[in-house]
């Protein structure tokens, strides 16, 4: 799964140098308050990229990288979110993500004479999916279209289309029919 990273590698190395720039934009992002204007001006600092408008990023907010997130248009991110972005975070548009979750796309080796090494893996947000709070998200996974990942859940495998997902690890409870009442 993913990519591997060997802590003495020079990839390892310039790993290190970026995420060292981006706490330092983040720590000043998260010490005071800011305009939803400002918060985006961070974003983009952090991220590199360009945000929509539409989008509302709660303080404070973590990454460990910052470079590999992709944001679309018109997402939520609720306080206390964590992205270990390093393998690659992709938000596309119209998600919720609830308060102290964690997308997280690095592991580290199970070689014990490699454990310092890491293997990342992209996680992948589709369109209109809710993350509820306190969810974690681990790496190489694809939380599928209008797709509901229950509070407190740990998301070991892709969630397919339109379902609700909980428990940790996080199994099928429901699927999401269109003139169901939001009662999730």
């Amino acid at each position: 799964m993913g990519e591997t990273i060997l802590k003495d590698s020079e990839l390892f190395k310039e790993i290190h140098l970026i995420k060292q720039n981006n706490e330092r934009l983040l720590m000043e992002l998260n010490t005071q308050y800011h305009t939803k204007e400002k918060v985006l001006e961070y974003m983009e600092k952090i991220t590199g990229k360009s945000l929509d408008k539409s989008v509302t990023i709660s303080q404070p907010f973590y990454s460990d990288f910052g470079k590999h997130i992709t944001f679309g248009k018109n997402i939520f991110i609720n306080q206390n979110v964590t992205f270990v972005d390093l393998g690659g975070i992709t938000i596309e548009d119209d998600v919720l993500i609830g308060p102290s979750s964690r997308l997280i796309t690095v592991n580290h080796l199970i070689d014990p004479k490699a454990r310092r090494g890491l293997n990342v893996a992209p996680i992948l947000v589709k369109k209109n999916a809710w993350i509820g709070a306190n969810a974690t998200i681990l790496p190489g996974i694809t939380v599928g279209e209008n797709a509901i990942v229950a509070a407190d859940s740990t998301v070991t495998r892709n969630v397919p289309d339109n379902v609700i997902v909980a428990g940790s690890p996080a199994k099928e409870i429901r699927k999401i029919l269109e003139d169901t009442e939001s009662d999730a």
